[in-house]
């Protein structure tokens, strides 16, 4: 293990779990992020909650289940659920709120790529794991700083992981990552050794690896929304028992018959270096993406060519009957996960957030409807006012709009295609996506589209004004205070202990069950 005062190297041939035990104790002591990955990050945990609030509001099943079972497991020495002050057990608190704050699909993403290391595994994950680092926090008594500094330390390891190893290309599904962060963090915040935490990390890997089962199939189950959460419970319980005396695997990366090697295997080395950061702005989080609203991340570069499109050509909304064809063209994976033939009809709301087809018509839908009620000023003047209007919200994947017959007659003059090497060697640096749409006049082409707006490499699109909309539109949904929420939220690094003890403690509606 080499280290300096910016980064840390976890070298392949050391103990790496061991090594990020230690660098997770080190950098809640001594890390010192900018001011800028703090506050990035701080907007990423906003649009996590209220994701989580509003999912709970609307009744979706798994976070209500799950809530539900953790109330059941109370703990005076535990930690709140979203929407309250009782407390329960920590592992069933971030079970359920990280649920919750997964449901929608709409929070943050990472796409696993630092070129100038020469780390482009590429693999995906999300940031779903914020209520570890604020459970950690309340149990050890600390203020919002701390929890803060968890958050972006959890992004940091699972980030990072993400850029050397693809779990994907083996089937296996992308929360290993997050959820072996997750026992590093929460341990090295109430006090964990290294060796304890390194521990943890054997048992979570040896134990518990899931599979993309939960993501393939004709119709996608609550169990692909929860599956950060569950894999996140069963790492927090892995720190617990460590942390009690129980022996875990050790050095489990080099480990011979640990997944990683048995997926690229080695003489004896775990399959990559570990580089991490200590301070300054180049943290895994300055890298991650913001949903700007509900979709399946891989969509967004079609999202912003059809934005684009009906920008330049208000027609093709003013017209929809003129439309005679649309050709999508993307990358693998986009092509393989939301282009699946399976998604072509898709019947519940977890595979309609994974259909390209579904999410690019339901967009377009929103834009003639938009036009026809208040002509082409209702689209607006940019890119951001079209964002913004034609938002994709909860609404948009209930059962009455996924089975919308103007909906389903966009899906059926939709051709999606795999643009092969030229697309796929541009992914994972962007988004690489192509719109065409052919009406009776003409062809219409959104040209290459590489860094949608929500991405980091984007430097058109006002982010902070899009993302107010979204949490105003969340918010709304979710709680009946939405702005002092809002509000709580942005600030969270000064919050105090009691105000961090608080933070959960609003009101959550309740607007029926989701259909």
């Amino acid at each position: 293990m080499s280290d300096s005062t910016s980064s840390r190297v976890l070298a392949r041939n050391t103990n790496q779990a061991l090594g990020i035990g230690q660098y997770a104790i080190d950098f809640l002591r001594e890390g010192k992020p900018s001011q800028a990955v703090l506050d990035r990050t701080t907007l990423f945990h906003t649009d996590a909650v209220l994701c989580g609030v509003s999912a709970l509001a609307l009744g979706t099943n798994a976070p209500v289940l799950l809530r539900k079972e953790a109330l059941s497991y109370r703990d005076k020495n535990g930690v709140p659920v979203f929407g309250g002050d009782k407390l329960v057990a920590p592992e069933k608190a971030i079970v359920a709120n990280c649920a919750a704050v997964r449901e929608w699909d709409s929070n943050g993403t990472n796409f696993g790529y630092r070129p100038e290391l020469k780390h482009t595994a590429g693999e995906f994950g999300h940031n779903d794991f914020y209520p570890v680092a604020v459970a950690a926090a309340q149990l050890a008594k600390e203020g919002g700083d701390m929890a803060l500094r968890a958050m972006v330390c959890i992004d940091e390891i699972r980030g990072r992981l993400a850029e050397v190893f693809s779990l994907k290309t083996y089937k296996i599904d992308h929360v290993v990552h997050g959820a072996i962060a997750s026992a590093a963090v929460y341990g090295a915040v109430l006090g964990a050794t290294a060796e304890e935490i390194e521990g943890a990390i054997g048992m979570f890997v040896a134990h518990a690896i899931p599979w993309r089962a939960i993501r393939a199939g004709k119709q996608l189950s609550d169990s692909k929304g929860a599956s950060a959460a569950i894999s996140t419970e069963f790492a927090v319980l892995c720190m617990q028992r460590s942390m009690r005396g129980f022996m875990g695997p050790r050095d489990i990366f080099r480990n011979p018959e640990n997944m990683f090697r048995q997926f690229q295997p080695t003489s004896g080395d775990s399959p990559f270096d570990l580089h991490l950061s200590m301070s300054g702005d180049d943290f895994a989080v300055m890298g991650m993406h913001f949903k700007l609203g509900l979709y399946e991340h891989q969509s967004a570069g079609a999202l912003q060519g059809v934005i684009d499109l009906v920008q330049r050509h208000p027609e093709l909304a003013e017209k929809p009957d003129s439309i005679r064809a649309i050709v999508i063209t993307a990358y693998e994976p986009a092509f393989g996960i939301i282009g699946d033939p399976a998604k072509r009809d898709p019947k519940t709301r977890q595979s309609a957030d994974h259909s390209m087809l579904y999410i690019v018509s339901t967009l377009l839908r929103k834009a003639i409807e938009c036009v026809a009620s208040n002509g082409r000023a209702g689209l607006g003047a940019s890119s951001d006012d079209a964002w913004k209007n034609l938002m994709l919200e909860p609404e948009d994947y209930g059962s009455e709009a996924i089975f919308n017959p103007n909906t389903r007659a966009l899906m059926a003059k939709i051709q999606f295609e795999h643009g092969g090497a030229e697309f796929d060697r541009r992914y994972p640096e962007g988004i690489p996506t192509q719109v065409k749409i052919t009406t009776d006049q003409g062809t219409h082409d959104s040209g290459l589209v590489m860094f949608p707006g929500g991405h980091a490499r984007n430097t058109t699109a006002n982010l902070q004004d899009i993302l107010a909309t979204k949490f105003s539109m969340m918010g709304k949904l979710g709680v009946k205070k939405s702005k002092g929420l809002i509000a709580t939220l942005g600030k969270l690094g000064s919050l105090n202990r009691k105000q961090l003890a608080a933070l959960y403690d609003f009101e959550l509606l309740d607007r029926g069950t989701f259909e």
